[in-house]
């Protein structure tokens, strides 16, 4: 039996690869971030939160994700309730972040549903909200407690 040869694959350290680059089309809509999250904060923990409560944040950040942020401020759905946080008419001054006069241009929040479940209260940087509190139990404006 004949042994056949097998001709080498000759590879210049030179040659391009044939594999084409991804082009990303820029980012359509909101993205959220969270980097300045703060589930340690005594108010807004929601360590103890059932599933439902977590698949209801993650459906609602979805659905917005479509939404660009000024059509997110501009809505005036009675389930979003998105507007800005004046902060004399809560139970806080501040979030607390590290330069946060420097951050945070508007804090705003959000609902996650008509009824129940709380509200997201954050910041945009251009497309980005950043996450800061989840607030399930409506804290931030209960009472200024």
């Amino acid at each position: 039996m004949s042994k056949k040869k097998i001709k080498k694959t000759e590879v210049t350290k030179t040659s391009k690869s044939s594999i084409q680059l991804t082009k990303l089309k820029p980012t359509q809509g909101i993205s959220f971030s969270f980097k300045y999250y703060q589930d340690d904060h005594s108010k807004f923990s929601c360590s103890e939160k059932e599933v439902i409560y977590w698949l209801t944040l993650l459906d609602r950040l979805k659905a917005l994700s479509s939404f660009s942020a000024k059509e997110l401020l501009v809505n005036r759905s009675s389930s979003l309730r998105c507007h800005p946080i004046k902060w004399t008419d809560t139970s806080e001054s501040e979030f607390g972040l590290l330069n946060e006069e420097q951050l945070v241009d508007t804090p705003y929040q959000f609902s996650l549903s008509s009824n129940e479940h709380g509200r997201v209260h954050g910041f945009f940087i251009e497309e980005i909200f950043y996450i800061v509190w989840l607030d399930p139990d409506h804290r931030l404006y209960s009472a200024r407690n």
